[in-house]
This record gives C-alpha cells, sequence and structure tokens, in this order.
C-alpha cells in the first residue's frame, strides 16, 4: 500500500489490530515521520473501509492550512489519490475512498463538542486541551491518535493518557526516519551540543536537541518562573484581574488572579493563583466589552491594564482604558514605577499556582517559553520580548495589589 514505510506506520497498524489498545501516541523529534505516518494509515483505513468518519482534529481550524493541507496534497500525489487542496481555498471536510474526512479546530468550540468518528486524529496533541479530547474520545467508535514533538515538561497526556493499558506509547526519532532529506536532518543534527563543531559554529541547542533530535521532554534555559503547579480550580479567595492589550496579531490576556498564605510544616508559604480567562485578539473596546460580558466578568472587580494602551486604525485613535471605562468596567492603567525585573523578582517570591482550563495550554506555553535571555551560555537579566501576553497581564494585577510584607490588597 504505502510507498514510505515507517515505524511509526508499522506502530499504527499494530496498535489498531491489537484489541488491548483503543489508541496511539506517537512521540518523539522532528522529521520522523509522525504526520505523514498518521496520513498513511488513515488513506489504509479507508481503502479498507467505506461509510467511516474520520476527525482530524487541531488548536486552531486556520493551523490547517499551513501545516496539515500542504502533507495531505503531497501524499495524495504520490498514491494517485485525487486531491481536493489543489482547487479550493479552504476545506471543512472531504470524501476519502467512501468515508467522510472532517477537518476541525477546537477553537470552534460549539462545533467540535457532540461529533462522533470511527476514527479521530489529534495532530500536535500538545496543544489541546484534555476537555477537547475527552469529548473526541467519548464518541469514538474504533480508534484514535495523538502526535506531538515533547516540547512541554509537564501535560496532561503525560499524566493521564500515556499510563493507561489500553494505549500504545510509540517513540522516534529522525534517526528513525530512512526518508529525511538532507538538509532537514542536517539543521536538526546542528543543535547537538556534545558536537565540537555545532558548538563552534553558534548552532548547539541543548533544548532544541532534546526535543526535536532527540524527542526527549526537555526544559528551556533560562526559564523566568520556575516555581509553578498547575491545579484544578481557582481557590475561595478574593480575586481581582490583569489585562494586557493585543489587538490585531497579538492576543489580549486577561488574568485572574488571588493571593494567600498557607502555613505547611510550621512554615507559611507566600502563595498567588492566575486563572487565563481571555487569550485572543481584540481590536476594539466593544469586542472586549462583549467578551468579558459573555464569560461573566463582574464590572465591580478592579481591572489593572496595560498603559500602552492606545491603538490607531483607518478610523482614528482608540484607546481601551477611556472605552471600556465609560462601559462602566472598574478598570486603571498599570503604574510602571520599578522595572519589570524588579516585578519579576517579587513575583518569584511566590508559589505560582496556574488553574487548568480551557486556556491553560496558552498559559503553559508561556510559562516554558519565557525565559532570560542568555549569551553564550551566561543569562543576561532581560526577558526575551516573546510569550509573554499571560506574564504581562499577571503581573499587571500583581503590581496593582502588592503590598511588601502582607496581603492587604488596596484599590482605587
Amino acid at each position: 500500500m504505502a510507498q514510505y514505510i515507517t515505524k511509526n506506520f508499522h506502530a499504527l497498524k499494530y496498535a489498531y489490530h491489537n484489541s488491548q489498545f483503543n489508541g496511539i501516541v506517537l512521540e518523539g523529534g522532528s522529521r520522523s515521520r509522525k504526520t505523514w505516518s498518521a496520513i498513511e494509515f488513515i488513506i489504509d483505513y479507508c481503502q479498507n473501509n467505506t461509510g467511516s468518519t474520520i476527525n482530524i482534529v487541531k488548536e486552531t481550524f486556520a493551523s490547517f492550512k499551513t501545516t496539515l493541507y500542504d502533507d495531505f496534497k503531497r501524499i495524495f500525489q504520490i498514491y494517485g489519490i485525487n486531491t481536493p487542496f489543489d482547487y479550493a481555498q479552504e476545506i471543512k471536510s472531504f470524501n476519502l475512498l467512501g468515508n467522510k474526512i472532517n477537518l476541525l479546530g477546537t477553537d470552534k468550540v460549539s462545533k467540535t463538542h457532540g461529533i462522533g468518528s470511527d476514527i479521530f486524529w489529534v495532530n500536535e496533541g500538545l496543544e489541546i486541551s484534555q476537555d477537547f479530547f475527552d469529548q473526541f474520545e467519548q464518541r469514538c467508535r474504533e480508534f484514535w491518535i495523538i502526535d506531538y514533538n515533547p516540547y512541554f515538561t509537564q501535560h496532561w497526556i503525560y499524566d493521564k493518557i500515556l499510563n493507561r493499558p489500553d494505549v500504545y506509547h510509540y517513540i522516534t526519532t529522525l534517526l528513525d526516519n530512512p526518508y529525511v532529506s538532507e538538509n532537514e536532518k542536517r539543521k536538526i543534527l546542528s543543535y547537538n551540543p556534545d558536537n565540537l563543531e555545532n558548538i563552534k559554529n553558534g548552532t548547539a541547542d541543548d533544548f532544541m536537541w532534546k526535543v526535536y533530535g532527540l524527542g526527549q521532554r526537555g526544559e528551556r534555559e533560562g526559564l523566568i518562573h520556575k516555581n509553578v503547579t498547575y491545579i484544578d480550580k481557582f481557590p475561595d479567595i478574593d480575586y481581582w484581574y490583569g489585562l494586557d492589550f493585543g489587538f490585531t496579531v497579538d492576543p489580549s490576556a486577561l488574568v485572574k488572579i488571588g493571593m494567600n498564605n498557607t502555613i505547611v510544616d510550621e512554615i507559611k508559604h507566600k502563595n498567588i493563583y492566575f486563572e487565563l480567562l481571555c487569550y485572543e485578539p481584540t481590536e476594539t473596546p466593544e469586542l472586549l466589552d462583549a467578551y468579558m460580558e459573555t464569560i461573566g466578568i463582574e464590572k465591580i472587580k478592579p481591572i489593572t491594564a496595560d498603559s500602552a494602551d492606545k491603538y490607531s486604525n483607518e478610523k482614528g485613535t482608540i484607546e481601551m482604558v477611556r472605552d471600556l471605562k465609560k462601559k462602566n468596567w472598574k478598570i486603571s492603567k498599570v503604574s510602571k514605577t520599578k522595572t519589570v525585573i524588579y516585578w519579576i523578582g517579587k513575583m518569584n517570591e511566590y508559589h505560582i499556582y496556574i488553574i487548568k482550563n480551557n486556556l491553560v495550554n496558552f498559559a503553559r506555553k508561556e510559562q516554558e517559553s519565557y525565559r532570560w535571555k542568555m549569551i553564550n551560555g551566561i543569562k543576561i537579566n532581560q526577558p526575551i520580548d516573546e510569550f509573554d501576553h499571560f506574564w504581562n497581564a499577571a503581573r499587571y494585577g500583581f503590581m496593582a495589589s502588592f503590598k511588601p510584607g502582607s496581603f492587604v490588597v488596596k484599590h482605587n
């Protein structure tokens, strides 16, 4: 059947035909052919079945266009299958050998819950919340697939899926793919920090090598917030909000915040809790107002927002804080009287708890990516200005409510 059989394809066939397993997790490095093998498995399945429904799931529907559209097109051409990806700009479903293939983004919540399948495949599984996976699994009649590069050190898949006896867990690297191109192989091998030539050339990168070369879970060097625990729900304590504005590309991040003390073995611990409630661009105050109303944010609760709140477009200049105040939100601009470094240090005096909800993967991605600049392996006291929308919002709320030596919260 397949012209490019690899270990991942054999693993998929083995797990599917073994009654012990209901699903498979393909974990590993870059270019190990996890994605292509999953597509080839789906082709093989469709050659032996008709009338089935196969759901393919990604974090967002738009991400299909930048990844799987091209993969499907190339593989279909190899197998001589007519491809719908030659002539349509957007494809939500198509027929493959008498079976229906649905392409589903979890950003379309109402359209994904409740959709049944015979087979479903979660591509880049670390970007999907457990709630979505559970919804798809409980409506799956035969078999499911998850694939990913292990760029997080903590994840619900590691905790809730990999130890299940009905799940086949298979790990591969680029060395298990005889069809990887020389250019792709050369780039990935250049990350190896044990290679003197890579060190000389400045391409050695321990994190990139662990995750994308060896397929191992790795922590980025220079993480800014390390003392982080993920918990299921926000505690029953007072709370307020921090807000970082995003307009057209960057997301607006709204974070619920609370603090308390706990006593463990007669030692007092300072705790701070963050729950991410918005993580998408909001170009106008009307959009943000409607969003906050929809998710039930209380207008009596203080919101501390970024002072850089102006946005200009063809209609003129928008001032988010001013206009949200007119809509009766208790919102004010943060007072940036001290440096970002100072406030990062103060936040790191607390044990940080992040609440697991439908947006937690965005928070997790920032937590494992927000880091200090490094030059020749030496930390520079300057954050990399990236993956910081969640952290900025959290910091603004923290700054507005922080009082040295206590947890007294004061708002104007």
